[in-house]
């Protein structure tokens, strides 16, 4: 039986990436929700899936000036209690402020280790490169490589190589093949978007570990009959 996160939340009512988002889907009795991480100029980590916010370019401003709704890392955290965390790290290369240091993903592992919540949270990028760096900052951390235009089969023998605990795939990349390939590997496949009825019930009967979706409602009542 798959794990249900709630993609950014319950977004359904609530604004995505916020604090009603996420105490919303907990109440709902999701397995988990997945959000992004951005930081800002004066080095706060807060939840946004895009990199701007009208005008503000989020990496470029001071966290004061970001509106209320934004919340930091810390309080989606404390909202999410009892549930588990996929928490994307947004570094990515074609956007403004680029870390190439590993100083962002280290700040994202501090902040989880400070407040003893690493053994409920996944890491996941898109940037290779920043899931390499969670992994040789903390071996026991649960990373995902978040994945699109990649060929998913050497994407999970690059993930068995490099350390990670999971690859993150668009659902219709996944197939009874690559499930049969990861499986063999010790790799956990965690699909997203999974939206529609049939698609959440077709990546049930492949076994995915997780499907992350906008629907977790529904997801729900499919998977847990």
């Amino acid at each position: 039986m798959p794990e249900i996160f709630a993609h950014r939340g319950l977004h359904v009512t609530e604004r995505e990436n916020t604090i009603g988002a996420f105490e919303a889907a907990v109440a709902l009795g999701v397995d988990g929700v997945e959000l992004d991480v951005r930081r800002t100029r004066d080095g706060v980590l807060v939840v946004h899936h895009d990199g701007h916010i009208g005008h503000l370019i989020i990496v470029d401003s001071l966290a004061s000036e970001l509106p209320d709704y934004v919340p930091t890392l810390q309080d989606v955290m404390k909202a999410c209690t009892g549930v588990k965390v996929n928490v994307e790290i947004k570094n990515i290369s074609s956007e403004p402020g680029y870390d190439k240091t590993g100083d962002f993903a280290r700040s994202v592992l501090n902040c989880l280790h400070e407040n003893n919540w690493e053994s409920n949270v996944i890491i996941s990028s898109f940037d290779k490169a920043t899931c390499a760096v969670v992994r040789s900052f903390d071996s026991m951390m649960e990373v995902a490589w978040l994945l699109w235009k990649e060929e998913l089969s050497d994407a999970i023998t690059q993930a068995h190589v490099l350390g990670f605990n999971a690859v993150n795939p668009h659902f219709t990349k996944v197939d009874a093949v690559v499930m049969a390939q990861a499986n063999e590997l010790g790799i956990k496949v965690n699909t997203w978007t999974v939206n529609k009825p049939s698609d959440i019930s077709a990546m049930a009967l492949l076994g995915v570990n997780t499907i992350i979706t906008d629907d977790p409602k529904t997801a729900l009542s499919l998977t847990r009959k």
